[in-house]
C-alpha cells in the first residue's frame, strides 16, 4: 500500500511498522522452511506435484507375474503349495530372465518334498531373490529369514520393508535395512544387482547413508525417494495362473526382471502412494517395481537441505514484502498470489528435476502476510482520518447546514464512526465544490484558473465565451501565456510608461505586487481590456496556481473618452462665447475702444445664443443617453410634420422647400415624442443647413417587412454639398465636423448627428446614410411598429 498520501509523521510510522512486520514475517518464513516440510501440507503438495506428471514410458523389461483374483479363483485359496512356484520358476527359467524377484514369505517350512523341489527350482535359475521381512514376536525386531534350503538355494536376499511417513503414504524406503552387523539390500536393489551382475557393499551405485535411524535394534540407511512413473497398472503384467499353464510365451520374459508377488485384494499386501489416486492403495509387488525402475533409470528424488528449504522460502516473502512498501494495495495483492503461484511452480519444477523443495512455509507466510499488512495500514488509515476529520470538523464551516441529532442509543464502531465522518467531509467538499463551480461561472469577468506553470484548469462560461469568439472553442489545457500573448499593447495600469512588461511577468510572485492594479491591453476586435492575476496558496501557504481576470473594460474607456470630449467641450466650445462676452465688456468700458450699442449688443446675442445652442445640444444628447424616456404610441407622420414645422421658418429663409412623399395609411411607433421630433429636427437642420438656396428636400414614409418585423421607414434626401468619402467613417462620432472649402460654415460641434443616432438605436431602430459630395445626402431610419398594420 502506497503510503505517499500520509504526513510525514504517518510516513515514519507507517514504515516502522513495515520494517517490524517485514522482520518478523521473513523470521518466520525462514523459521517455518528450517523444518524442510510441514507435515501434512507439504506431503499433500509433494503428492499432488508428483502425481501431475505421472504418464512416464513404461519400461519393457520389468514384468509383474500378479498373484490376482484371477489366479486365486483357478487355483485356490491362499496359500498355495510351493511345488507351485516350483513349477512357475521352471516355466520361467526356459525364458532365460534376467532376475526373478519372488516376493512370497517363505519364512516356515512346508513339506519337504514341495520345499526340495522350490529349492531345485531356484538353484537351476541362480537369479533368483527371495524377500526378507520385519517381523516382532514380543521381543523386539526381528529379520524373517526364508528357510534355509530356500534362503540358501536364492542368488540374494532383500528386504521388502517400505517406509510409511506419518500419514501412511508410501514415497520412500531404505535400500539397506539390518540387524546386529547384517544388512540386506531392499528387495528392488537385490533384483538390480542379480540382473545387472553388480556387487554392492555401499558402493557408488547406491549412495553412501550419511546417518542411520534405530529402531530397536534395527538399522536402516540410504533412504530413497521413489519417482513414481506412473498410478496403478502402470507396469505390464501377467496372471501367475496363464503363466503356468503356458499361455504367455517364453521370449515375452527372456532378458526381463520379473517380480512375482500378489496383486488381489485380499492378500492384505497394498498401500497407499503418491500417485494411487482415487484408485486406492498400491500392491507392494508394483511398489517395488517403480523402486526397480528408478534404480534402472538412475533417477530419485533428492530431499533439499534445511538451509536451502528455509532460503528458497525466504526469497518469495522478501520480494513479497517488498511489494507491499512500493505498489499500491491493488498491485501487492496481484503480486503475493502471482508470488505464491511462482513459489508452487518453482517446487514443482524442482521435484521434475529430482529435488524436493517444501514451500508450504512461504505460501502459509504470504497468505497471512498481507491480511496483516493491509490490518496494519487500515488501522493506521483509520488513525489518520480520524485525526484529519477531528481537525477538518473544528475549522470554520464556510456553508450552513443542517443540525443531525443522534440518538443517544445508536451505536457504532470506529470504522462505522470514521465512514460518517467521511460522508460529511465528502458532502462539504462536494457541496464547496459546487458554490467555488456556481460562483465561479456567475463572475461577470472572463476568469481563469491556472497552475503554476500557467496551464488553464478551470474556466468560468464568459471566458469559455470570450475565447470562443476568438476563435478558440476550448481553453482548458492551453497556457495562459500564449493565450495572452494575442493581446495587444499590454501596458500595466499606474506604471511608467517606459515601464519593460512581458506577458509572463503576470505569473511571477515576485511582480504580482507591482501589477496588483492589472494590464490594459487590446483585443483583435479593438476592444479594451484589463488583465489581472491572483496567486492561490494552500493551506501551508504554498503556491498551488493563479487566477487570471479578462475585464470588458469598452464601456468605461468610452466613459473616459467621452468625459474627456466633454471636458475638451467645456474648456474650449463653451468658454470661447462667454470668453468673448467678457472681452467685448472690458473694451465697452473704455471710450476708445467702445463699440456702437447695437453692435455691442449684436455681438453679445450671437455668442450667447451660440452658447445656448451648444449647452441645449449637450442636455439634449445627455438625455438621449440616459434611461429616462417617455415612451407613447403616435403616428409617425404627425411626429414628422412636427419637425417640419420647426425647421419651416428656417427653410423658408433659405427659399428651401420641404416636399412630403408619405403613402396612405397609419404610421403606428412607440416613441419619446419630443426626442424623436428633436431627432427629426436635426437631421431636416443639417439638410438645410447644407443645401444651396432655391433647393428642396424630400421626406419619403412607407412601410416594409424585414423578416418578421414590420417597420416604418423615413428617408430625408437633400441635393446639397454632400459629403466626401474620406469624411463619412466619423460622420456619427462626438465633436466631429465635416465641412467642405466650397460650403457655407455652420456653428455647431458635432453632437447633432450622435444625438440622432442614440435616439433611433435605443428605439430599436437603425440608421443609414448614403451620400456623394456635390450631388446630396440622404438619411434613412428604420423603427419597428408597436403593431402590425395592413400593408397597401
Amino acid at each position: 500500500m502506497k503510503i505517499r498520501w500520509l504526513s510525514p509523521l504517518v510516513r515514519r510510522l507507517a514504515l516502522r511498522e513495515w520494517l517490524m512486520l517485514f522482520i518478523g514475517l521473513l523470521t518466520l518464513a525462514i523459521a517455518l522452511g528450517w523444518q524442510n516440510g510441514l507435515g501434512r501440507l507439504d506431503q499433500s503438495l509433494y503428492d499432488l506435484f508428483l502425481s501431475i506428471d505421472d504418464n512416464k514410458p513404461v519400461r519393457e523389461d520389468i514384468i509383474i507375474v500378479a498373484i490376482d483374483d484371477y489366479s486365486l479363483a483357478e487355483l485356490g485359496r491362499w496359500p498355495w503349495p510351493r511345488t507351485l512356484h516350483a513349477d512357475l520358476i521352471n516355466k520361467l527359467n526356459k525364458a532365460k530372465p534376467r532376475a526373478i524377484g519372488l516376493d512370497v514369505i517363505l519364512s516356515e517350512e512346508s513339506t519337504t518334498q514341495a520345499d526340495g523341489q522350490l529349492a531345485a527350482a531356484i538353484m537351476q535359475n541362480q537369479h533368483v531373490v527371495l524377500p526378507v521381512v520385519l517381523s516382532n514376536a514380543g521381543q523386539g525386531l526381528r529379520a524373517g529369514l526364508p528357510i534355509s534350503l530356500l534362503a540358501n538355494s536364492a542368488h540374494a536376499l532383500g528386504h521388502i520393508n517400505l517406509e510409511h511417513d506419518s500419514d501412511g503414504v508410501v514415497r520412500s524406503v531404505f535400500l539397506r535395512e539390518g540387524q546386529n552387523g547384517k544388512d540386506w539390500l531392499h528387495f528392488s536393489a537385490a533384483i538390480f544387482s542379480t540382473g545387472s551382475g553388480m556387487q554392492y557393499s555401499g558402493t557408488t551405485a547406491l549412495p553412501v547413508p550419511k546417518t542411520a535411524s534405530l529402531i530397536d535394534t534395527w538399522q536402516r540407511g540410504d533412504q530413497l525417494y521413489i519417482p513414481y512413473g506412473g498410478g496403478i497398472g502402470h507396469f505390464k503384467s501377467v496372471p501367475y495362473v496363464a503363466v503356468l499353464r503356458g499361455e504367455v510365451p517364453d521370449e515375452f520374459f527372456t532378458d526381463k526382471y520379473v517380480l512375482i508377488g500378489a496383486t488381489a485384494l485380499g492378500m492384505a499386501d497394498s498401500y497407499p502412494t503418491p500417485v494411487s489416486g482415487n484408485a486406492g492403495a498400491m500392491p507392494g509387488i508394483e511398489i517395488n517395481a517403480h523402486v526397480l525402475a528408478s534404480l534402472i533409470d538412475g533417477e530419485e528424488i533428492h530431499i533439499a537441505a534445511a538451509w536451502q528449504t528455509a532460503f528458497f522460502n525466504a526469497i518469495p516473502v522478501f520480494m513479497a514484502l517488498l511489494g507491499y512498501l512500493l505498489l499500491s494495495p491493488r498491485f501487492s495483492l496481484f503480486a503475493t498470489g502471482i508470488w505464491i503461484l511462482v513459489t508452487l511452480v518453482a517446487s514443482y519444477i524442482g521435484l521434475r528435476m529430482g529435488i524436493w523443495i517444501a514451500p508450504a512455509a512461504a505460501v502459509i507466510t504470504l497468505i497471512i502476510s498481507y491480511p496483516l499488512w493491509s490490518w496494519r495500514r487500515l488501522e493506521a488509515a483509520i488513525t489518520y482520518l480520524g485525526q484529519e476529520f477531528t481537525r477538518l470538523d473544528q475549522e470554520p464551516h464556510l456553508l450552513p447546514e443542517e443540525k443531525t441529532t443522534v440518538s443517544q442509543n445508536e451505536m457504532a464502531d470506529v470504522l462505522e464512526q470514521r465512514i460518517t465522518a467521511m460522508k460529511n467531509a465528502a458532502r462539504r467538499v462536494r457541496d464547496l465544490r459546487q458554490f467555488v463551480s456556481d460562483n465561479l461561472d456567475n463572475l461577470p469577468d472572463a476568469t481563469l484558473v491556472t497552475s503554476v506553470e500557467g496551464q488553464v484548469l478551470l474556466a468560468n462560461k464568459h471566458a469559455n465565451d470570450y475565447y470562443r469568439s476568438l476563435g478558440i472553442d476550448n481553453v482548458l489545457g492551453h497556457n495562459i501565456i500564449d493565450l495572452l500573448a494575442q493581446l495587444k499593447n499590454p501596458q500595466p495600469v499606474d506604471q511608467a510608461a517606459n515601464l519593460s512588461f512581458d506577458w509572463p511577468d503576470l505569473l511571477d510572485i515576485q511582480a504580482s505586487q507591482t501589477l496588483h492594479n492589472g494590464i490594459s491591453t487590446q483585443d483583435q476586435k479593438g476592444r479594451d481590456l484589463l488583465v489581472k492575476s491572483s496567486p492561490c496558496n494552500s493551506a501551508t501557504n504554498l503556491l498551488t496556481g493563479w487566477i487570471v481576470s479578462v475585464l470588458d473594460i469598452s464601456t468605461i474607456r468610452a466613459a473616459e473618452r467621452s468625459r474627456d470630449e466633454t471636458l475638451r467641450f467645456l474648456s474650449h466650445d463653451m468658454r470661447a462665447p462667454q470668453a468673448s462676452i467678457l472681452a467685448l465688456l472690458e473694451l465697452q468700458s473704455e471710450t476708445s475702444s467702445a463699440l456702437p450699442q447695437a453692435e455691442l449688443f449684436s455681438r453679445i446675442e450671437k455668442a450667447s445664443r451660440k452658447t445656448l445652442g451648444l449647452a441645449d445640444n449637450f442636455v439634449q444628447l445627455a438625455r438621449a443617453e440616459s434611461h429616462e424616456y417617455r415612451l407613447e404610441e403616435v403616428d409617425f407622420q404627425d411626429v414628422l410634420f412636427d419637425a417640419t414645422d420647426e425647421m419651416w421658418s428656417l427653410a423658408k429663409s433659405r427659399h428651401i422647400s420641404v416636399e412630403m412623399a408619405i403613402s396612405d395609411g397609419e404610421y403606428p411607433v412607440k416613441v419619446d415624442r419630443t426626442l424623436m421630433t428633436r431627432a427629426l429636427a436635426n437631421l431636416l437642420s443639417n439638410a438645410i443647413n447644407y443645401s444651396p438656396d432655391h433647393t428642396s428636400i424630400e421626406c419619403s414614409v412607407w412601410l416594409e417587412r424585414d423578416g418578421p418585423q414590420q417597420h416604418v421607414v423615413c428617408r430625408i434626401l437633400d441635393h446639397g454639398y454632400g459629403i466626401a468619402d474620406a469624411d463619412q467613417g466619423k460622420l456619427f462620432l462626438r465633436f466631429q465636423r465635416v465641412d467642405l472649402p466650397n460650403q457655407p460654415r455652420h456653428d455647431g460641434v458635432g453632437l447633432g448627428l450622435v444625438f440622432v443616432k442614440t435616439v433611433i438605436e435605443r428605439h430599436q431602430g437603425d440608421i443609414s446614410f448614403m451620400s456623394q459630395a456635390g450631388v446630396g445626402t440622404s438619411f434613412t431610419l428604420k423603427l419597428p411598429v408597436c403593431h402590425e398594420v395592413e400593408l397597401p
